[in-house]
């Protein structure tokens, strides 16, 4: 089953989606004033954005006063910095350098991935995966567990006459779901105990186990009431998950395009073997990592 646990595991390992700040038309009306230093509100939603992960999950008031009290701390240093020349530096120029050329890859990033998915893309390419996906046959199944095997076979005995089962489950059950007639859902392969699940698996819909089934937890009592094929999670549960995967398909064919019109020569012979082996990595399956969804400081 394509859970929405394997979509986000697979999104996350090769894809986090890139966004920048969405801005008003008044952005830039003042919010603080250091001497004669401003800071905007374009500055103050920049800031916001690019919070820590932890300050990111405070209510949003919070959040403006904590992006606000960070920019005035970079304004405040800043300020220091430039009074000192301290942008004239050769490590500044570089870092600055770096700097632009990281915002211009988000910046097309975001104007030829992000911007370009439809809603069509993502459900076509959620479609496709479904359709890759193996059948995985899930059953639905009560249980009665007891300590012993004789108080099993008592069970089995009573079901035999013409006891209700989930009623039985209720009394006799040592489960913590006796409450709900023993009823475990649906589960599939994988997820019980090995002797429970090929009991399980091996008794018809609508019938009980006529023998008790071990296990290290006591003596159960299993009835199936139905057996299907896993449904795969609903679109609209994982369709943020298979957005990603499609804007990570966009991303790699762009790199691989740019890659392919521009000759990249790595002088290092170590490093040049490890990026040919990513770059094979990346074309056999993709782990291509786009940027950031926060620009990194």
């Amino acid at each position: 089953m394509l859970s929405y646990n394997k979509f986000a595991a697979v999104a996350f390992a090769t894809f986090v989606a890139f966004q920048a700040p969405a801005f008003a038309a008044d952005a830039d009306a003042v919010v603080a004033k250091i001497g004669d230093v401003e800071i905007h509100q374009s500055e103050l939603d920049l800031a916001v954005a690019n919070l820590d992960p932890q300050l990111a999950q405070l209510p949003a008031d919070q959040k403006k006063v904590a992006a606000l009290s960070a920019a005035i701390d970079v304004k405040l240093l800043a300020t220091a910095a430039a009074a000192e020349k301290l942008e004239q530096s050769a490590d500044f120029q570089k870092r600055m350098s770096y700097l632009k050329d990281r915002e211009l890859h988000n910046a097309y990033f975001k104007a030829h991935v992000v911007d370009t998915v439809t809603p069509e893309e993502v459900k076509a390419r959620y479609e496709k995966e479904i359709a890759a996906l193996p059948k995985q046959e899930e059953v639905h199944a009560r249980h009665i567990l007891v300590k012993t095997e004789d108080e099993a076979k008592d069970v089995i005995k009573q079901l035999d006459a013409g006891k209700d089962f989930a009623e039985l489950a209720k009394e006799k059950s040592t489960d913590p779901n006796k409450s709900e007639g023993g009823d475990l859902g649906y589960f599939a392969h994988g997820r019980m105990v090995k002797e429970f699940e090929d009991a399980a698996f091996a008794t018809p819909v609508g019938t009980y186990s006529k023998t008790p089934v071990k296990t290290d937890f006591g003596y159960h009592v299993i009835k199936v009431e139905d057996k299907r094929v896993a449904p795969p999670p609903p679109f609209e549960q994982v369709q943020d998950q298979v957005r990603q995967l499609v804007m990570r398909d966009k991303y790699l064919d762009l790199l691989n395009k740019a890659k392919a019109a521009t000759k990249v020569d790595i002088v290092d012979e170590s490093l040049r073997k490890g990026y040919d082996d990513a770059n094979k990595q990346q074309l056999q399956g993709g782990d291509g990592q786009p940027p950031a969804e926060q620009p990194q400081q």
